[in-house]
């Protein structure tokens, strides 16, 4: 077992392109000459799509009439896409702008063509890599100066997660309709991935955590799987909510980094020089 393991805590399918690039990163910069680290997956979250002829005819008739759509998620943006199987400006007379809170989210709508047609659909993000959040996609949707009383907004999301966006929203004045199209499934308490975690030295592991709802889960499961507890570990967030919620469930050291993995990867190589 290598000196130092660091646990990728993304669904499966988001955590293998991390992995990769970490991977030649590390390998690259030459900072664990003498012993590599060991990268270990643990998707503490699983990410379902939801399958429903009625919820996609449902948002077909939403998109009609609104005003602005925003998906709160890379996961929102695929599972809607995967939904509808249509162009985004099929579904309204009027192209529909759209906001998102991340890098991530922006680049998924562009992989579906959205933002690149003839006449592109406007999409809007936080300028400031440091506010990819609800809050900073507020601050930039009140440089629209709308009147809000007169607009209607789509919200696709996860079942669960932060309604603060939806509520305020609201508090200005608009109409919104939040629309859950994905489930978040918790990992296996018997999945045999949790063996190389129990296995591990914990006060030489480093956890990347980007999901507030993951660490919540972590920190309910933690006793059972890892009776050494989380005091020696140190864990990696993306965002100062995710701090808060690995302080809450006991990580010893936390760091906070700017979203995005390129932030992540930087931070993590800073991390196995210690």
């Amino acid at each position: 077992m290598s000196t130092k393991t660091i646990v990728i805590t993304r669904p499966s399918g988001q955590a293998r392109q991390l992995i990769e690039v970490l991977s030649q990163t590390i390998e690259k910069s030459g900072v664990a000459k003498r012993s590599l680290p060991e990268i270990v997956s643990l998707p503490l979250l699983t990410i379902v799509p939801k399958d429903d002829e009625q919820l996609a005819d449902h948002i077909a008739t939403v998109l009609k009439d609104a005003d602005l759509a925003i998906f709160v998620s890379p996961n929102a943006i695929e599972s809607v896409m995967r939904l509808l199987e249509r162009d985004w400006q099929d579904f309204s007379k009027k192209i529909i702008p759209i906001g998102v809170m991340g890098g991530s989210s922006a680049l998924a709508l562009k992989n579906h063509g959205i933002g690149l047609e003839a006449r592109p659909t406007p999409v809007m993000i936080p300028a400031n890599n440091e506010q990819w959040d609800s809050e900073g996609l507020w601050q930039e949707l009140q440089g629209l100066q709308w009147d809000w009383h007169n607009k209607k907004i789509v919200i696709f999301k996860g079942e669960g997660g932060r309604d603060w966006l939806a509520e305020t929203l609201k508090k200005a004045g608009a109409t919104v309709e939040a629309i859950s199209t994905y489930t978040r499934v918790p990992l296996d308490t018997n999945n045999s991935v949790w063996h190389a975690i129990q296995q591990m030295d914990i006060s030489k592991s480093l956890w990347l955590l980007t999901s507030s709802e993951a660490v919540r889960y972590l920190g309910q499961v933690a006793n059972h799987q890892l009776p050494q507890g989380l005091q020696s570990a140190s864990a990696l967030c993306s965002h100062h909510n995710i701090a808060d919620a690995a302080q809450a469930v006991g990580f010893g050291e936390v760091f906070t980094t700017d979203p995005g993995d390129e932030a992540l990867i930087k931070a993590t190589l800073a991390w196995l020089t210690i």
